[in-house]
Parts: structure tokens; C-alpha cells; sequence
């Protein structure tokens, strides 16, 4: 599949949009939501969506009341529950449609991808390009998971741990070619994973230096490539 070099291309690729994301949500949840016309319910959980992801970056999701959910996004009370019974069901809905969709993007733009460096280039621009998409989703999601349940942060973890593992196997894979160095790749997966967190966790700080998330995933390739390559593969070639 692969990943375009532009953010515009790939959003045009993937359909990326609330809307879409709430129409998927509404979907897949429809039986635990005391709603029934489809039009309405997107309508409202773009809504739910944009004040709590607007709240949470505000005052923090676990000083929001859901009386301010409810005036911040335009719905009674009642109306309010209609689609969530409680502040932790509203945070398990996001979390879990987050992971899911991060999880499905990045295993849909590496299939057919050949040879670990090419794979390791679509993973890196992909991840990036997903989080630009969805910063106020990603950002929600590593700030708020320490205030989630026992079992709900149980899964963030896991789930930051599986897109970790998938840069692993990725890297261990070039490793095996001989096209990355003798080096411990699950630190190498760890410090890459930290470097794409920076992205969405710390956006200001590249806006005021002009830097698009083009050139971001550009410098991040750039940087992995030139720490992990087989210098002595490029040797024999010479010799």
C-alpha cells in the first residue's frame, strides 16, 4: 500500500475525517447507545468528541465534569447519556477507537511493502502522518491514560507496546539482511517511538520553527538510517 509523501495525499488516501470516525464509532457501539438514527448520532458524537478532546487539553480530562461536556458540546444531560453512561465509558470509547484505527492504518499501509528499509520509511511516515490527523486523539491519549481504570491503562500500555514491537520486528528484520548494524533493536524501536511521541506531545515547539511534519518524517528517516546502517556492507561493496 504504502504511505504518499504529502499529509494532504494521505488523508485523501485513508478519509481520515471526525466524521467518519464517529460514523464507524456509532456503528460498532450502536447497541450500547439508547440512540437509533445513524445522521443524528454522528452528528452528536462529533460533538461529545470535540468538547471532551477541547476540555481535556484545557483543564485535564479528570477535572471535567460531565456537566461541562454536556454545555460544551451543546447536549442536555440526558441527551448526554444517551451515548455514554459515565466519564470512564467516555474515555474507554476513545481510547479503544484510537487504538484500533492507529493499529488498522499502520497495518494497512505495510502491506505489500517489500524489504525492511522501505517498510521502516512507510511505518515512520505513516505514524507521523496519523498523528498529525488525530493530534488532539493522540495527545488525549498518552495525557490522560495514567487517570484511566487499572485495566484501561493496562491497554494504552499494551498498545504503545505493540506499535513499539512492530518497529522492532522491523528493524530486526534489516538486521538479519545485513542492511542494520549489530545494535540492540528494542532500544532502537523505544528511541524511535519516543522521537514520534514528540511530534503530537510537544507541536508547538516545531510550528515556531516553521517545521511541517513532512520534513519531520523526512529528518526522523534520515536520523534512523544514518545510526542503524551496516557500514561494513558498505565497505565489501566497495572492496
Amino acid at each position: 500500500m504504502g504511505v504518499p509523501a504529502t499529509l494532504r495525499d494521505f488523508r485523501r488516501q485513508h478519509s481520515l475525517s471526525l466524521q467518519g470516525i464517529c460514523r464507524e464509532m456509532f456503528r460498532e457501539d450502536a447497541g450500547r447507545m439508547q440512540v437509533q438514527g445513524e445522521a443524528v448520532a454522528v452528528q452528536n458524537l462529533m460533538k461529545i468528541l470535540d468538547a471532551t478532546l477541547a476540555l481535556a487539553n484545557q483543564k485535564g480530562f479528570a477535572a471535567m465534569s460531565l456537566r461541562e461536556l454536556s454545555a460544551r458540546a451543546g447536549l442536555s444531560m440526558g441527551g448526554l447519556y444517551a451515548y455514554i453512561r459515565s466519564k470512564e465509558d467516555l474515555a474507554e470509547l476513545i481510547q479503544r477507537h484510537g487504538r484500533a484505527l492507529a493499529q488498522r492504518v499502520l497495518g494497512h499501509v505495510l502491506d505489500g511493502i517489500q524489504g525492511p528499509r522501505e517498510q521502516l520509511r512507510t511505518a515512520i511516515r505513516a505514524h507521523l502522518f496519523l498523528s498529525e490527523v488525530l493530534r488532539a486523539w493522540f495527545y488525549f491519549s498518552y495525557m490522560e491514560a495514567k487517570h484511566l481504570g487499572a485495566e484501561e491503562r493496562q491497554k494504552a500500555i499494551e498498545s504503545e507496546q505493540q506499535t513499539e514491537a512492530l518497529f522492532r520486528r522491523i528493524l530486526e528484520s534489516g538486521q538479519q539482511a545485513g542492511i542494520y548494524r549489530d545494535a540492540d533493536m528494542q532500544m532502537a524501536a523505544s528511541l524511535l517511538k519516543a522521537v514520534l511521541q514528540d511530534w503530537y506531545l510537544k507541536r508547538g515547539k516545531y510550528r515556531a520553527r516553521g517545521v511541517d511534519v513532512e520534513q519531520y518524517a523526512d529528518t526522523v528517516i534520515e536520523m534512523m538510517e544514518r545510526m542503524l546502517k551496516n557500514e561494513e556492507m558498505k565497505q565489501d561493496r566497495q572492496d
